[in-house]
């Protein structure tokens, strides 16, 4: 027979373990707070509904392949990088990409050069047709530099023509005086870097 003293043991153990249960679910959390917003890159100009080019075994030249460039670490990630010193990096808070930069830079020079040359564009991962032009590179910056509190956009080109010659050139655009907030960061990226693709996308068309 269990005497009411150890009844009352009993439940005031389970009662310490419900209260020890609460306070550690009230610590862990089991998934991050989504951000409020996300960030994305959009170009400042794009094609026309109904536009569009097209390419076939004979003209093939006429097309261009945007590949996806090449990153560091730092940026084969959703957070955008802020530049303490140089040898130490952070991440800026609640500055969150929509999808890796990479891809999103990728897009922005590909309708550019779609808009200024009228050309078969290809700047996706299916392409059914041989480019007689290809672009690749590294993007090593699309980032806040704390010291001088500005955005820097940076990519090393590479291009590719039909004749098999090979050119590349550095293109960067900085933004100086931006808060390192993401409401501040990320319009001021979006315009770095819709001037870093022009840049390249005028040297394609050359």
């Amino acid at each position: 027979m269990i005497s009411p003293a150890n009844i009352l043991r009993r439940a005031g153990l389970g009662m310490a373990a419900a209260g020890a249960s609460l306070a550690l679910t009230a610590c862990i959390s089991l998934g991050a707070e989504p951000p409020e917003s996300l960030i994305t890159l959009s170009a400042t100009a794009s094609a026309p509904a109904g536009a569009g080019a097209s390419a076939g075994r004979e003209d093939s030249a006429a097309a261009i392949a945007v590949l996806t460039p090449e990153v560091p670490a730092k940026l084969d990630v959703l957070r955008v990088p802020v530049n303490v010193s140089d040898t130490q990096v952070a991440y800026l808070q609640e500055a969150v990409w929509i999808e890796k930069p990479a891809r999103l830079f990728r897009r922005m020079i590909g309708e550019i050069l779609r808009l200024r040359g009228g050309a078969l564009v290809l700047d996706s991962d299916d392409t059914p047709t041989l480019a007689g032009v290809s672009l690749r590179g590294t993007l090593s910056e699309m980032s806040y530099d704390a010291p001088t509190s500005s955005v820097v956009v940076r990519f090393d080109a590479v291009r590719t023509d039909s004749s098999g010659a090979v050119l590349s050139r550095r293109f960067e655009a900085r933004e100086s005086g931006v808060a390192p907030e993401a409401e501040f960061v990320g319009p001021a990226l979006n315009r770095a870097a819709n001037t870093v693709a022009g840049e390249v996308a005028d040297w394609v068309l050359e």
